[in-house]
């Protein structure tokens, strides 16, 4: 069985990841920074010491990394590196800028682009962080910097990374990244992705 890091976890199980994360094949460790959602490890994306040398086979990091200053997603990134298995990999989801930015020029800010579990969703919640969480005292939810596909992609190639590569959403407003440790085929990637990416 293989494992995967399941990053900034939250309340969220295996069955929150990706169709190929969530079977038989994969055991998930949930990493969170939150002591109150009862990770298996307690830590940061730029501090994961609790997690092994090259111990994992995959990182799953969905709508955490824009959590950091972008000074810190350096470190992040090597942590990722650093826990990975040399033919490990990272899926990576974050929000997309450029569609989130599209409702902005359209003076669209605080209104809803569309409802989820927490309530209805205003751009301003995408970019700068979930307002109704930080009201209750949840700062962790605050966002620090974002990307576009092509800066998501160039930051994880420059982090070391071997392969990215990845997808725009713009009608749920995210990213979806897939990144290789060691450098493998083109059709290989997209096979990869074709197991984890949403449909």
């Amino acid at each position: 069985m293989k494992t995967f890091l399941h990053v900034g976890s939250g309340t969220r199980t295996k069955a929150d990841t990706t169709r190929a994360f969530n079977s038989k094949g994969w055991s998930e460790i949930r990493l969170d920074i939150d002591r109150s959602v009862n990770p298996d490890l307690v830590g940061t994306m730029t501090d994961m010491s609790a997690v092994f040398d090259t111990s994992v086979d995959a990182i799953f990091s969905s709508h955490n990394i824009e959590h950091l200053y972008p000074h810190e997603t350096p470190l992040a990134l090597a942590e990722f590196l650093r826990v990975l298995k040399p033919d490990g990999f990272a899926i990576i989801t974050c929000p997309d800028l450029k569609s989130v930015c599209s409702l902005v020029a359209q003076d669209k800010l605080t209104e809803s682009a569309y409802d989820s579990p927490a309530g209805p969703i205003a751009p301003i919640d995408i970019l700068y962080g979930h307002r109704p969480s930080m009201t209750a005292g949840n700062l962790y939810m605050a966002h620090r910097s974002g990307f576009t596909k092509k800066t998501l992609l160039s930051t994880l190639i420059m982090a070391g990374f071997a392969n990215a590569g990845g997808i725009e959403r713009a009608d749920h407003f995210d990213l979806w990244a897939i990144s290789t440790k060691e450098t493998i085929g083109e059709d290989m990637l997209k096979n990869l992705a074709a197991d984890h990416f949403p449909m």
